[in-house]
């Protein structure tokens, strides 16, 4: 007789003993929070919830690596765009010492290139340029128009830089490292500098409007360049001038100062001493070296134009730019000069 046998043959007390005593250990047990069935679990429904809840393991190590995935693309997104920035704004990334991502891979670090010294280099050949044209005779009508010519084209393509990013992105790429910060999101420099040289070539007489370029192309760099490797040496200038009260850009050094006055000073003396007479239809001022009051002026002419320089450098005139400025307020106060000198000598 088997178990089922004895079981269905067993008195009906054994019957609701054995029955009792089931639903007793039944409920002695923990519910599975998955299982709903109140029969007793087989060897081969144990072994399912097992594979189961290890199936269920493996699914959840499987979605944390999977968002660990999705990080990495994120942080390597983004060091793209940072490169590809740095590209655009003349910075050049490097691989950093010793750090690492978590999946392996180098930290990139964007270490700055300073383009000051290429945009100054730039700066100054101007000045080579414009005694190259005086000494050799140069019409100054057609250096006019030639530098119209390229405000036509600079003006709408800047235009166009402010107003497409994609654009925007092209020029930078090609043409950024001549730009300052503080240019990015306005006019170009270039586009202040062709106006400040034309105004000069068509209001003054040639000899003071060729200083006046080689004040802004000279000056302008040696009051940068000084400043940056002593200013932090020297006292900042005060916010307005003594006499005139004029106002004084807060950020500049007494150092950028004196090296644009000395500048300004050794230009005058150079031109009017050396070059200026090799046209002398176009002098304003004649430098007499047989006679004192020759010497004298010339002294004059080196502290006034020095003082004229460092000022017209330092001034601070809000947005306007100083390569309109300099040129402008340079070169009308030389002639202001002239003219009281040869007022006074008549």
């Amino acid at each position: 007789m088997t178990a089922r046998d004895s079981t269905l043959h067993s008195p009906p007390y054994e019957q609701r003993r054995r029955r009792r005593s089931t639903s007793s250990t039944r409920s002695k047990r923990s519910p599975s929070p998955r299982i709903y069935s109140t029969t007793a679990l087989s060897p081969e429904s144990k072994g399912g919830l097992q594979v189961h809840s290890i199936t269920r393991t493996v699914i959840r190590k499987l979605e944390e690596l999977g968002g660990h995935m999705e990080i990495v693309e994120v942080n390597e997104s983004e060091e793209e765009s940072v490169v590809e920035h740095a590209l655009t704004r003349g910075t050049t990334p490097e691989v950093g010492d010793g750090a690492v991502h978590a999946n392996g891979d180098a930290k990139v670090e964007v270490k700055k290139i300073d383009w000051e010294i290429p945009r100054k280099v730039f700066h100054s050949s101007i000045g080579f340029f414009t005694i190259y044209l005086y000494m050799s005779h140069g019409n100054p009508t057609m250096v006019v128009r030639a530098l119209w010519g390229a405000f036509c084209v600079i003006l709408p393509t800047d235009f166009l830089r402010l107003r497409s990013p994609k654009f925007e992105r092209l020029y930078e790429r090609v043409l950024g490292f001549l730009m300052r910060d503080c240019e990015r999101n306005q006019i170009n420099g270039v586009v202040w500098y062709i106006l400040g040289v034309n105004f000069a070539l068509t209001c003054y007489p040639l000899d003071v409007a060729t200083v006046a370029i080689l004040i802004l192309s000279w000056a302008d760099t040696a009051a940068s360049t000084v400043g940056r490797a002593w200013g932090r040496l020297t006292p900042p200038l005060p916010r307005r001038t003594p006499v005139l009260r004029l106002p004084l850009a807060p950020r500049k050094s007494l150092a950028g100062f004196l090296g644009a006055s000395v500048t300004g000073a050794l230009i005058a003396v150079g031109f009017w001493t050396c070059l200026a007479p090799v046209r002398p239809a176009d002098i304003t001022w004649r430098f007499d070296s047989s006679s004192a009051s020759g010497w004298i002026g010339l002294a004059v002419l080196a502290i006034y134009a020095g003082l004229v320089s460092g000022v017209a450098e330092a001034l601070d005139l809000q947005s306007m730019d100083d390569n309109l400025t300099l040129p402008i307020i340079s070169g009308g106060c030389l002639l202001g000069f002239f003219k009281l000198l040869n007022w006074v000598m008549s």
